[in-house]
C-alpha cells in the first residue's frame, strides 16, 4: 500500500513470535498482535505464528492489509468464535453439494463432471465411511443420515480454526466434501480447485471466457490457495 488517503503507515520496527499457555503470540515491538475486535492474535501453531510474522515483517512503509491474508483468516475465526454454527454449515451444504448434483445434459459436461467429482465421493466413502448420493438436474435428493452422522463424527475433533477454514473452503467450492478432502490432504490443493469450476470451464471452453471472468476465476483461486496453506500451518507442528 503506498500513501494513498486511508493507507496505515508503518508504526513499528520489530516482529517476533512468542510462546504463551494459550498459544502462539506474534508481537510488533513487543507488543502483542490483535484482531479487528481487539483480541489477541493467538496462533494454535508455531508454523501459523511463523507465517504471519512474515507478512509482517515484508510490509513497506505503509501496511498492505491485503498481503496478510493468513492474519485474517485467523483473526476472523477468533472474532467470530462461531464453531457450532461452522460445523452445521458444512454438513447443511452436504445437502446439496456440488458434486452430487450433475448435469443431464450435454453429454461430455456429464462425463467431465464424473471423472472430476467421482474421486471425492469415492475417497469420502472409502476413508470417512460417508456414502452420499448423486442425483441429476434440480431434484432435491435427501442424503443418509447415517453419512451426514459419519462426517459429523470426523469434524469433532476439528478445532475452531479448522472449522473456520473448512467453511470458508465449503463456500468458495460449493462442496463440503471438497472441503473435506482439502482439510485430509486427500488431493493437491490446485486439484480440488480446478475440480469446483469444471462447469465454469465447460461453459468457457464453449462459449468463449473473457477478462472479468479470468481474472474473478483467478482471485477465487488464490483465495483458496491461501485457505489451503492456513489449514496446512495449523496442523503443521
Amino acid at each position: 500500500m503506498n500513501g494513498s488517503p486511508g493507507a496505515v503507515k508503518r508504526f513499528y520496527q520489530s516482529v517476533e513470535t512468542a510462546e504463551t499457555e494459550r498459544g502462539v503470540e506474534v508481537r510488533l515491538d513487543g507488543k502483542p498482535l490483535r484482531t479487528k475486535q481487539k483480541q489477541v492474535l493467538l496462533a494454535p501453531s508455531a508454523s501459523l505464528a511463523d507465517a504471519i510474522k512474515a507478512e509482517w515483517e515484508a510490509q513497506g512503509e505503509h501496511i498492505d492489509f491485503a498481503s496478510t491474508p493468513l492474519t485474517g483468516l485467523l483473526s476472523e475465526a477468533i472474532d467470530a468464535d462461531a464453531a457450532a454454527l461452522w460445523r452445521n454449515d458444512i454438513l447443511a451444504y452436504l445437502q446439496s453439494d456440488l458434486v452430487c448434483y450433475r448435469a443431464e445434459t450435454p453429454a461430455a459436461l456429464v462425463e467431465r463432471q464424473a471423472i472430476a467429482w467421482d474421486p471425492y465421493l469415492n475417497w469420502l466413502r472409502d476413508e470417512l465411511g460417508a456414502a452420499l448420493m448423486v442425483t441429476s438436474g434440480v431434484v432435491s435428493t435427501p442424503q443418509p443420515e447415517v453419512a451426514i452422522d459419519r462426517v459429523r463424527a470426523v469434524m469433532s475433533a476439528a478445532s475452531p480454526e479448522t472449522l473456520s477454514a473448512l467453511g470458508k473452503a465449503t463456500a468458495t467450492t460449493g462442496s463440503a466434501v471438497m472441503a473435506l478432502a482439502l482439510w485430509k490432504k486427500a488431493f493437491p490443493p490446485t486439484d480440488i480447485f480446478s475440480a469446483s469450476v469444471v462447469d465454469e470451464t465447460f461453459q468457457a471452453e464453449k462459449w468463449g471466457d473473457d477478462a472479468e471472468a479470468r481474472d474473478r476465476r483467478l482471485t477465487i483461486r488464490n483465495e483458496f490457495l491461501t485457505i489451503a496453506r492456513f489449514l496446512e500451518l495449523l496442523e503443521a507442528d
